[in-house]
């Protein structure tokens, strides 16, 4: 990569369709939101195509939001919101996104960027809906991860092939890429706006026959995380049968939901 790619991203507007969009939820990001988008806007700037970024802030408290604005890239847009959750966050950021793909990621970069490319040749190779990040693919690398977070992912994964009989091996881990069109449906139809928004999404993917490849990636517990493990482990409990009551009411049904966004689709 070179200087030039980034420069030429930060300061020259796109002409082009992005061919990627990449969406990052924030909330009080404000010690490692700079480090986390140079990074990101550096690798992706090296790769041949246009792109656009886009953060999603979830109602921050700090100087996150001023740290962004003041950065001043031109082919980066800042939604501000009042706190939702995370899965709120990503959804706003999702269905702002232009890009023939989408790619959410976690603000703590605890799977590096430049893991990207395999997600990419996963999603166009195996002709794949979604692409999910797994730290638990026999070729994957989990670093720093405590004991206490081994045992809750333990008991959440069990919970989630008993209740949801999905197949994925991790169905959280903070990246994954989408075709444009399954992320616009799966995120039209989505309600959970917290942690467990994760599940929710494969969930209705599952329902209704997309394609979800998985792909192992290296992982590592990030300090500072403004996740909490046992009050999110809760909620995420508690918003499993949500999931469930939902769809047996018929909330997820994509093609009633979606009419509008059919008509955009066939336009572009």
């Amino acid at each position: 990569m070179t200087m030039q790619d980034y420069r030429d991203w930060a300061e020259t507007q796109n002409t082009k369709k992005p061919y990627l969009s990449v969406v990052i939820p924030t909330y009080n990001e404000v010690w490692r939101i700079l480090p986390t988008i140079g990074a990101i806007a550096s690798f992706v700037s090296s790769l041949d195509f246009a792109w656009e970024l886009i953060i999603s802030d979830d109602g921050s408290t700090d100087d996150t939001i001023e740290l962004v604005e003041n950065l001043n890239l031109v082919n980066m847009q800042l939604l501000k919101s009042e706190n939702t959750g995370k899965g709120g966050a990503v959804k706003r950021g999702v269905l702002k996104a232009q890009g023939d793909l989408v790619l959410f990621l976690d603000a703590d970069q605890a799977t590096p960027i430049e893991q990207l490319p395999e997600l990419i040749d996963a999603i166009t190779k195996e002709k794949a809906d979604i692409v999910i990040g797994s730290r638990s693919s026999s070729d994957s690398t989990v670093a720093n991860k405590s004991f206490f977070r081994k045992t809750l992912s333990w008991g959440l994964k069990t919970l989630v092939k008993i209740g949801f009989r999905l197949p994925h091996k991790d169905t959280q881990c903070g990246f994954k890429l989408f075709s444009a069109e399954s992320a616009k449906r799966l995120f039209n139809v989505a309600k959970i706006d917290g942690f467990s928004f994760d599940l929710e999404l494969l969930y209705i993917a599952k329902k209704t026959n997309m394609k979800v490849a998985e792909v192992g990636v290296s992982w590592h517990d990030a300090p500072g995380s403004t996740v909490s493990g046992t009050q999110d482990t809760i909620k995420f409990i508690k918003d499993m049968p949500k999931i469930l009551s939902n769809s047996f009411k018929g909330e997820y049904k994509i093609e009633k939901e979606n009419q509008t966004l059919d008509k955009e689709l066939t336009k572009v």
